[in-house]
């Protein structure tokens, strides 16, 4: 793959190449720029910066269905690639009181265009192994240029939809980019069907440790249940430990912790901070040399401290994302906290486990996984491992310092000054933890109208029970 323009370590191609770009959003300023996302643009154009002159003001459903077409006719002539059309709300009031849902605003939305098609030849279909077991199947494709990109692979999703779709090897089919981005077989050409070609069997065990591969209740993707002995699975974790939004450690890709793990080099997590150790041995391999041992031994010195969110996204447990990570260290703080109170959930109906369940954008279901991995002794180990390695960051507290830095609220009943969710966001904003459910441990119940069994909960309890006025006057002096 090509490196970005701005990537490019000599200054002088870079310099010869034509790079260009439309401002397009707000970021950190020092004082307010204007009302609306429209007034921003025309000043960054007054101020120089170039906008897209596509752009538009629209008013009504008509107004944006008119403006999908002229811009999808419009396509083909631009002298850049696009894939679709975003909407945005102009007033940035609202654009703030939405907020996002992880890295996806609420303000904005895609219309995507139809993808582009071709027909090739599915040459065989592999098995892949995640991070997390998953067996994924992928199509090995005869090279077909979709949109302009070479593709040689396609994913299956799972052995439902290979049934579903009758995908055999051989099989001429239909291909596209999804949203111009990921390669997906949509049909099958069945007059091209090759005499004999057979349908696809499901493999009943891991091809890459040989352990069951079983379906979890209410799933349709079949998993290794060999966990940390199979090799494809910590290749993946590994390659995730180290992936941007985890570590992010400079000079471990994927093509060399692959090598490394086939080695014997990394075992484990652990092994990363213990790679170091090998600095001379590493100068000497093919492609290396002192300077780049050097400089991955500096990359991971530089990562031996971390704060708790990344470290508990890095860890790769199913279903906790960058966003969930997140939840857990602002509802823990510190590590030892949270490692404490997620040995304690493995106990079912547990207080730890009924706090874990309880928090706004965790759910039983993700307690439940939570509570799995902690039960296993060796995932225990391994973050063991790593802490003795590590200085794993406090998480800092939105609102540190206000009356409800710390707290545990929970809302319950119908609020009129603003939805559920904004209220909850704002009590986050201001420090406190959002719980869905009343315990001994909860500190404040917002009640509204209606309020119902949470409430006279709290009130057995002794739990503190104020009105949604009484809230407002907290939130507005914190």
């Amino acid at each position: 793959m090509p490196r970005p323009a701005v990537c490019q370590l000599d200054p002088a191609i870079t310099a010869r190449r034509p790079l260009s770009l439309f401002a397009y959003a707000m970021g950190e300023s020092s004082e307010p720029v204007a009302d609306t996302h429209s007034a921003y643009l025309e000043r960054l154009s007054a101020w120089g910066f170039s906008v897209n002159p596509l752009l538009r003001l629209l008013h009504t459903p008509e107004q944006a269905a008119a403006f999908q077409a002229e811009i999808a006719a419009a396509r083909a002539g631009l002298a850049y690639d696009i894939d679709g059309v975003v909407y945005k709300l102009d007033d940035l009031a609202w654009q703030r009181r939405l907020g996002f849902a992880g890295r996806a605003p609420r303000w904005a939305i895609a219309w995507k265009f139809p993808a582009e098609q071709a027909t090739t030849i599915l040459e065989a279909i592999a098995i892949q192994v995640g991070r997390t077991g998953a067996l994924t199947p992928v199509a090995r494709l005869a090279p077909v240029n979709v949109g302009g990109v070479l593709v040689r692979n396609a994913t299956l999703h799972n052995a439902e939809e290979i049934a579903r779709k009758d995908v055999r090897v051989g099989d001429t089919v239909v291909l596209q980019r999804a949203g111009d981005v990921i390669p997906q077989i949509v049909a099958v050409v069945l007059e091209r069907r090759p005499e004999g070609a057979q349908p696809f069997l499901f493999p009943t065990s891991c091809p890459a440790c040989g352990s069951l591969a079983a379906r979890p209740p209410g799933e349709v993707v079949l998993r290794c249940s060999g966990g940390l002995i199979c090799p494809a699975q910590t290749e993946e974790r590994l390659i995730h430990f180290v992936s941007r939004a985890a570590f992010d450690i400079d000079g471990l890709g994927e093509k060399t912790i692959r090598e490394f793990h086939a080695e014997g080099l990394l075992r484990g997590p652990a092994d990363i901070f213990r790679l170091p150790e090998h600095e001379a041995a590493l100068a000497t391999r093919e492609g290396w040399g002192a300077v780049s041992a050097a400089n991955l031994s500096r990359a991971i010195a530089a990562r031996r401290t971390i704060p708790l969110a990344r470290f508990i996204y890095a860890l790769g447990i199913r279903r906790i994302g960058e966003a969930n990570a997140k939840l857990l260290a602002r509802n823990y703080t510190s590590f030892a906290h949270w490692r404490a109170q997620m040995r304690a959930a493995v106990a079912i109906g547990s207080d730890a486990r009924s706090e874990l369940g309880s928090i706004v954008g965790i759910g039983p279901g993700i307690a439940e996984e939570l509570a799995e991995f902690f039960a296993e002794p060796r995932n225990v180990a391994v973050i063991d491992q790593l802490a003795e390695l590590l200085t794993i960051e406090d998480a800092a507290t939105t609102g540190q310092g206000g009356q409800l830095s710390g707290k545990i609220v929970v809302f319950t009943g119908t609020l009129t000054a603003m939805s559920r969710p904004e209220a909850k966001a704002l009590a986050e904003q201001l420090g406190a933890r959002v719980s869905d459910s009343v315990s001994k441990k909860t500190d404040l119940v917002v009640a509204g109208a209606e309020a119902g069994s949470k409430a006279r909960k709290a009130a057995e309890l002794g739990v503190k029970v104020i009105s949604e006025a009484e809230w407002q006057d907290i939130a507005s002096q914190s």
